[in-house]
């Protein structure tokens, strides 16, 4: 299945709410969903390290790092973090690194670009927040399904067309 949304916009489109068309692809994974994890964590991905260092459970953890291309959020070591736990993808509201191997990875990625300078750690975040991204929200739980033509969320788990 390489192209899920467009089924899913033709059959459910009044119930999902779609992402601004801003995202690119990274991970070797190009389709991916579960449930949201949804984190906010601006130029600090030590809460990012804590989520994926925990069992992913077929979820996607969503981070929202305002937009901001100062700093990467995620690189190779979280991303094989993100796969060796169980992780479906993580969809980055901000930049990353390593690009090249995420893209080797087995790994759903999605983030708006790549940006070589790591974060610093001071510890910062909130976690099962709900992200807002140019009027689109995300909640914790929502179901979240991403492909080449983006990214939507839903308030169930959908039926993957055949």
């Amino acid at each position: 299945m390489l192209d899920l949304l467009p089924d899913l916009c033709d059959q459910f489109s009044e119930e999902l709410t779609i992402l601004p068309p801003r995202f690119r692809q990274f991970g070797g994974k190009s389709v991916f969903w579960g449930p949201a994890h949804c984190i906010r964590c601006p130029e600090d991905n030590t809460l990012v390290r804590h989520c994926l260092s925990q069992p992913g459970g077929g979820r996607v953890l969503v981070v929202d790092g305002a937009g901001l291309e100062r700093r990467a959020l995620l690189g190779d070591n979280l991303a094989k973090l993100a796969l060796d736990n169980g992780w479906a993808g993580v969809v980055v509201y901000g930049y990353i690194r390593d690009v090249a191997t995420i893209a080797s990875m087995e790994l759903g990625v999605q983030a708006l670009g790549a940006m070589p300078l790591k974060t610093d750690k001071r510890g910062l975040g909130e976690e099962n927040v709900m992200i807002e991204i140019e009027g689109r929200r995300i909640e914790p739980g929502q179901y979240l399904y991403a492909d080449d033509n983006g990214i939507v969320v839903c308030n169930r788990e959908l039926p993957l067309p055949e």
